[in-house]
């Protein structure tokens, strides 16, 4: 049964969250503060974490900018907020998805099986009929092992910047428009995909690129999208 840990101080929208994702077979632990949310989570081993912005104690923000640093799992944030600024720093700091109040409960369970199953195809520990590695200028991508190599040095990618970077390293010379990439790698509605795919885009230039004001790798096709370059 899949662990899921819900930040949330408004008890009622979290009780209500946990009741259809424990319907849904879900094994559901709730916090109501940021700090203690934090600590539970950096603790206990969870398969996913949904996440308020606005807590007492650690904002959501800052839970998120804390947790990547140590784990992987997907975290969806959620939130009133809907500036495209706060969609964007929380999708900049790690979080797989970020959702606005009010949704539906049944709409953020099919988000979170959703993500669940791409991260389990995304980790698992054979991937049938995939090469070992690729290997580009001075990088090292590996599917089977979901790690990735800059001269040596490993990088460490979130879960969705490492599944944009195998897409487009897949599919060398080819130009993907920002609508594409998201339904590839997303696969359904969220929120703002032209800003989450260009959040990614950049994230992985300052990862990957020597000179990321200068892409080598993912390059920019004004007017049409990105391109993995494979000289």
């Amino acid at each position: 049964m899949k662990k899921i840990l819900i930040i949330e101080d408004d008890r009622g929208i979290a009780e209500l969250e946990r009741d259809y994702l424990e319907a849904s077979d879900f094994q559901v632990a709730i916090e109501a503060d940021g700090t203690m949310g934090l600590q539970r989570a950096l603790k206990d081993d969870f398969d996913l974490l949904i996440l308020d912005v606005m807590l007492p104690g650690h904002d959501g923000f800052q839970i998120c900018r804390e947790l990547r640093k140590v784990k992987e799992l997907p975290i969806l944030m959620v939130s009133a907020r809907q500036e495209d600024i706060d969609k964007i720093r929380g999708l900049g700091l790690g979080a797989d998805d970020y959702i606005i109040k009010p949704f539906s409960p049944s709409e953020l369970v099919a988000r979170v099986k959703a993500h669940l199953a791409r991260y389990e195809r995304l980790t698992a520990t054979t991937v049938p009929n995939k090469i070992k590695s690729i290997n580009i200028g001075d990088l090292e991508i590996q599917p089977e092992t979901h790690r990735i190599f800059r001269e040596g040095t490993e990088i460490t990618l979130t879960n969705k910047e490492f599944e944009l970077l195998l897409f487009l390293a897949e599919n060398p010379g080819i130009v993907f428009s920002k609508d594409k990439l998201f339904d590839q790698i997303w696969g359904f509605d969220a929120i703002g995909d032209t800003a989450t795919v260009m959040v990614h885009i950049n994230r992985l230039r300052e990862k990957i690129e020597p000179e990321p004001s200068k892409p080598i790798y993912i390059e920019t096709v004004w007017g049409a999208g990105y391109r993995f370059c494979n000289k």
